[in-house]
């Protein structure tokens, strides 16, 4: 770390300007210093009592905050730089290579259509060659199976229907869905249906199902944040601006997806609607928070959902299932109508079978920049993924000892990928040194938990507290432990790291890493109807996760193989600011690379009723 000065009880650190980012940098990694047990069942229920009680309480919460490193590293830190509240980063046009500017005053089914354009017109061919064992059916691929007449809307819903219907019961019991309602998905898909066989689709996404994370409003379902009572106290009246313009592309909307309660959980077991279950193996989970949609992708229900992604909750449950996971910068999609959980760290993202399919829905949800970004021109780059050559001169900037802090396979797998990458397109990896990163995740920690806890407040008054899972009584006691000089640290710390950052993008183009540092883990008896405290597990799943939320910065992740077990392994992409265009580029020349070796999941659906091609 960045240190002049430190002892037991805080440290002193030097300016950003001074610390050395090089990859000779005397700054020592500091790997998590998570101190808790694992808990569930009868233990997180006497755990949960002990933190509510006015005696013991208040005593155990200083002994957490101070044996996990908050007060040394956080609330005593000594540092010069002013608080940033909110990572909103000057708009700018970049230039970027290989992209074409969209003007953001198009309709979404407008956005859609550019996107189409962008993509390459052997697709089609490439993507039925035969050397795929698996790979998933795209929004191209429904959108052409419905204008050849070869299945309709109508019919891929009922299937859909079907198809959830048996994923919720014994012997399954996936637990994909909070809310989905038969008769609404089949008005919409008879709609979308007769469109087509009047020969006027809105766009490539109509009649395409498409998933929405019950963080997110989308009628005529209620909003619950994976809760048994919020929706009660705070009505769901209209659609999300991200759903409205999926909408207006004639999309069907299917339902709202299981999430981890509140947000507050890295494994996706909600004690209310069912751990959600990782489709290559239902012993194990599929992430959190935004579980379901991770899930529903793999499995093909839907090509694409929409998550919300605070601190990895995107790309964490798209690693761990096997999908890709898209997190635009901070302020790219409007964040009205979705759940006020943590308005700056947490932002709608994007989960997909394919890279192209994010880019496409990314396309039709960014269609409206507010007022305060435009400081340059109102537009927005699109990745010109037909072009015949990759992009060039891609430098990677990879901070080793923080890349390896994972399992043998993760980093085995990941630096395969990224040898891979460099001797395909000829880029070059830039070794760097990150300071202080587990200084960005208790800070952020600090952050999320405060803004859940200050967005909460006036429901919590009036609530039962027994109307929560066990797990998040835990969460919610530690969120509302934090002072208001925690939270003003941590943004001191913030902008430390936004200057860190953006000093490292002067000397590379994204950041990479892996995006998980565990695959995905058993799912317990116990954690089933009280959900569990799992620290440990829970700092390796959000370990490269935190830049991309703490500091408003896009990244994506893309999957590049396979542990021992068979678990899925994604390969992480942190960008520039609004540089979206570029790292879909680097994503998908990564898709290119693997795509043939990408595995059937062990529950999955063909909506499309083409099994014998794959």
């Amino acid at each position: 770390m960045g240190l002049l000065f430190k002892n037991e009880a805080h440290v002193v650190f030097k300016p950003a300007k001074d610390v050395d980012l090089t990859p000779a940098s005397s700054e020592l990694y500091l790997r998590a210093n998570v101190k808790a047990p694992r808990m569930a069942g009868f233990l997180v229920k006497v755990f949960a009592w002990f933190l509510e009680s006015r005696i013991f309480g208040t005593l155990l919460l200083f002994i957490l905050k101070r044996d996990n490193l908050i007060h040394k590293l956080v609330t005593n830190a000594e540092l010069e730089e002013p608080p940033v509240y909110v990572p909103l980063h000057p708009f700018d046009d970049k230039e970027e290579q290989d992209v074409k500017q969209v003007g953001s005053d198009l309709s979404p089914p407008e956005l859609v259509q550019q996107a189409i354009e962008c993509l390459p017109v052997s697709l089609e061919k490439t993507l039925n060659g035969s050397k795929f064992s698996f790979r998933h059916w795209t929004i191209s691929d429904y959108s052409r199976a419905y204008t050849s007449g070869e299945i309709t809307p109508r019919t891929v819903a009922e299937h859909l229907i079907a198809a959830i219907h048996e994923s919720s019961t014994p012997p399954l019991q996936m637990s994909f869905f909070i809310n989905y309602k038969a008769d609404d998905i089949l008005k919409q898909a008879t709609e979308s249906t007769l469109r087509y066989e009047q020969g006027v689709p809105i766009s490539a996404l109509d009649g395409v199902p498409i998933a929405i994370k019950d963080e997110i409003d989308c009628l005529p379902y209620p909003t619950t944040g994976g809760t048994k009572w919020l929706h009660n106290l705070r009505p769901c009246t209209d659609d999300a601006c991200c759903v409205k313009c999926l909408r207006l592309c004639g999309a069907v909307l299917v339902g709202k997806t299981n999430m981890h309660e509140l947000g507050a959980g890295t494994s996706g077991i909600n004690p209310h609607y069912g751990a959600t279950r990782n489709p290559y193996s239902r012993s194990k989970i599929s992430g959190g928070s935004s579980s379901g949609s991770a899930a529903v992708v793999a499995s093909g229900l839907c090509p694409v959902a929409l998550g919300v992604d605070g601190g990895g909750s995107v790309r964490m449950p798209a690693a761990l299932c096997g999908v890709v996971g898209l997190k635009p910068t901070f302020g790219r999609v409007p964040h009205s109508g979705v759940l006020p959980l943590n308005w700056t760290v947490g932002m709608v993202g994007i989960l997909a079978g394919t890279v192209e399919d994010a880019f496409i829905v990314y396309a039709a949800i960014s269609c409206q920049l507010p007022p305060r970004l435009l400081s340059a021109s109102p537009k927005v780059n699109f990745p010109l993924l037909n072009s015949t050559k990759p992009i060039s001169g891609i430098k990677l900037a990879k901070y080793g000892e923080w890349f390896n802090d994972c399992s043998d396979d993760i980093r085995e797998c990941c630096s395969n990928a990224l040898e891979r990458l460099q001797k395909q397109y000829g880029w070059k990896t830039v070794e760097v040194t990150i300071p202080e990163i587990e200084m960005m995740r208790l800070a952020h920690y600090v952050t999320i938990g405060s803004e859940c806890s200050t967005s909460l407040s006036s429901f919590l008054e009036k609530l039962d507290f027994k109307e929560l899972g066990w797990d998040a009584r835990v969460a919610l006691a530690v969120y509302g432990a934090f002072s208001s000089k925690d939270y003003i640290k941590a943004q001191k710390i913030r902008n430390r790291q936004m200057q860190f950052h953006m000093n490292l993008f002067t000397q590379a183009d994204v950041i990479v890493s892996p995006t998980i540092g565990v695959t995905a883990y058993t799912i317990l008896d116990d954690a089933l109807n009280t959900g569990e405290l799992d620290y440990i597990n829970g700092a390796a799943l959000v370990r490269y996760s935190i830049a991309g939320n703490f500091l408003g910065l896009p990244a994506v992740t893309v999957p590049v193989g396979y542990d021992k077990s068979g678990l899925p392994i994604g390969l992480q992409l942190i960008g520039k600011p609004w540089s979206e265009a570029t790292l879909i580029h680097i994503a998908f020349a990564m898709q290119d690379l693997y795509v043939s070796e990408y595995r059937k999941p062990e529950v999955y659906y063909d909506l499309l009723n083409k099994n014998s091609v794959f």
